[in-house]
């Protein structure tokens, strides 16, 4: 058998990590700081378009997968306070059909505890997949979408499940197709532009789209050569994309309420200002008081028996990730043993939503307290968060800390500030 000369297997042992991390160098990453006031700080690296090679900026949409879930629940605080829609109401009658876990059938779901990922709904039988014409309703008939050992309420699972059917409780309330009532409830009172699969959004900002890259470096999603994608939704099972087939309350997926938020980093900066200023911006009043610290309160804590700290959906099953959750809120820096959910490394409990899929990772996290917060995103990620000291890769905590996410190295670790 032959071997290699040990100078040689030492030399391949101390490279291979720093190969490893050259293999998911990001394509394109984005960092913007900001206060009360405005934006404080922005950085851009990378490309948003390997085939023309444009540059990316921090007002360039990409997809910022499940930060999406915290702007939509803007929308239905919205219409919470409207009186439109009750957090603590039976989500079945919300819905028009039952919403009943087939093993607790006497244990009410309600609209608050699928925004807060306590209802035992699972992504075992799918959720995107619902196609033009069809009924999220059907994925509840299989008994892989409903956990049968925890009752809603009891157990905390990250599900993307729930999303869709708070997007057909908001339609069904309003009578109006999700990705406009978002644009009426949240985009357009702040002056973002922005759009939940691409229908609603204007051609200049198509024209910028970020091309999300997988790990590997090929295109993933939104490579749109610069024109708007042929259809915005599943099309149908026919292969036609006619939205006038759309009816309220039938199919809460089109639109991607649980990831499909195009959306710049200066956009998720606004978003994040009125957070820290109460529910309003620049004069605008969105959300109550009230309701942003109903939003931000965790309603689950991580604690052994208690739930799981990772998203079953993805590979990425590294313990410790969620572990203080409100409504489509995260909160980090849980300080409970087996909690590794603290990208900053300086126990500052900041609230927000991480994103992750088809290669982005992304982050807009809040410190109430003190005022400040920041936004992120990168793309060309491996499907798990890698390197980091934190369940966050490396990259992550190299944008939390102020540093290069191009050059990030395996836990390095620091505690300096998110605003530097």
């Amino acid at each position: 058998m032959n071997r290699l000369p040990l100078a040689l297997a030492l030399l391949i042992l101390v490279l291979t990590p720093a190969l490893a991390a050259r293999a998911s160098e990001p394509a394109a990453a984005v960092r913007v700081t900001f206060d009360r006031d405005g934006i404080t700080s922005s950085q851009a690296w990378g490309v948003a378009d390997k085939a023309t090679g444009r540059r990316v900026t921090a007002g360039d949409p990409v997809r910022v997968a499940s930060i999406s879930k915290l702007v939509t629940t803007i929308g239905v605080l919205r219409l919470v306070e409207a009186g439109k829609l009750d957090l603590d109401a039976d989500a079945g009658d919300l819905l028009g059909f039952p919403l009943r876990n087939p093993a607790f059938p006497n244990v009410p779901v309600t609209l608050r505890m699928l925004l807060s990922h306590r209802s035992s709904l699972t992504d075992a039988a799918g959720y995107w997949q619902t196609p033009l014409g069809g009924q999220v309703r059907d994925i509840l008939d299989d008994p892989r979408a409903w956990d049968g050992e925890h009752a809603p309420g009891s157990w905390f699972r990250y599900t993307n499940l729930n999303f869709p059917l708070v997007a057909q409780i908001m339609e069904r309330a309003t009578g109006e197709r999700f990705d406009e009532l978002m644009q009426r409830l949240v985009l357009q009172p702040l002056g973002i532009e922005g759009c939940f699969n691409w229908a609603t959004c204007n051609d200049a900002a198509v024209a910028r789209a970020v091309v999300i890259y997988d790990g590997d470096g090929k295109p993933n999603k939104d490579d749109l050569h610069g024109a708007r994608p042929a259809c915005a939704v599943t099309e149908a099972t026919d292969g036609s994309c006619d939205l006038s087939q759309w009816r309220p309350g039938d199919n809460g997926a089109l639109f991607s309420p649980q990831g499909g938020l195009r959306i710049s980093a200066n956009g998720l900066a606004r978003i994040g200002r009125m957070l820290l200023n109460d529910g309003e911006l620049d004069g605008v009043r969105l959300l109550s008081p009230a309701s942003v610290q109903a939003m931000a309160t965790p309603l689950w804590q991580f604690a052994p028996g208690k739930g799981l700290t990772y998203e079953e959906d993805t590979g990425d099953v590294g313990d410790g990730f969620f572990c203080r959750y409100g409504m489509a809120a995260q909160t980090l820096a849980t300080p409970v043993e087996g909690c590794r959910d603290d990208p900053f490394g300086d126990g500052i409990a900041r609230v927000g939503h991480s994103g992750s899929a088809y290669g982005l990772e992304s982050g807009l996290w809040l410190d109430r307290d003190g005022g400040n917060g920041v936004a992120w995103f990168l793309t060309g990620m491996p499907g798990d968060r890698l390197g980091g000291c934190s369940a966050f890769s490396a990259a992550e905590e190299a944008l939390a800390h102020g540093g290069d996410p191009m050059t990030a190295s395996a836990c390095k670790g620091s505690a300096a500030s998110p605003t530097d």
